[in-house]
């Protein structure tokens, strides 16, 4: 509540997965369903490259592995390399959880790296740390 004891309304954070399974992508919208964060939802790279340029989320969480022209890997790349998209966080989604494909994930430019599966509870921490890292960035 604000000082006038009205209640003060929190802007919801974007956030974009980008993910070729359905269920997967059900999954995440019901664990953020109450949560502080806005979804948007894309089935490939490039609809979720076209999501990105026009409504420009604070977080990405994007499939290593998708069918198309572009994976996962390569639309990180891209979001990197592309000035008009500075500051989104990237969150690479993926079962290849050795050590070197999670070195692959964040050398094309994430910012963190799940493994799936993974726990509704361990993507809120991930998110979480994401989301302090941000606002600690515009102190």
């Amino acid at each position: 509540m604000d000082a006038t004891g009205e209640g003060v309304l929190t802007k919801k954070r974007k956030i974009l997965v980008v993910d070729d399974n359905t269920e997967l992508r059900m999954l995440i919208s019901l664990t953020l369903e109450f949560s502080y964060w806005q979804l948007l939802e894309a089935d490939n790279a490039e609809t979720g490259l076209a999501m990105l340029k026009q409504h420009k989320p604070d977080i990405v969480l994007l499939d290593v592995m998708m069918p198309g022209e572009q994976d996962g890997l390569a639309l990180c790349r891209t979001i990197r390399a592309d000035e008009s998209l500075d500051g989104i966080r990237i969150i690479m989604l993926s079962a290849k959880g050795q050590q070197k494909d999670v070195q692959l994930g964040l050398e094309a430019g994430a910012d963190d790296y799940v493994v799936k599966p993974f726990s509704p509870s361990e993507l809120m921490e991930k998110l979480d740390i994401e989301l302090d890292f941000d606002n600690s960035e515009d102190c």
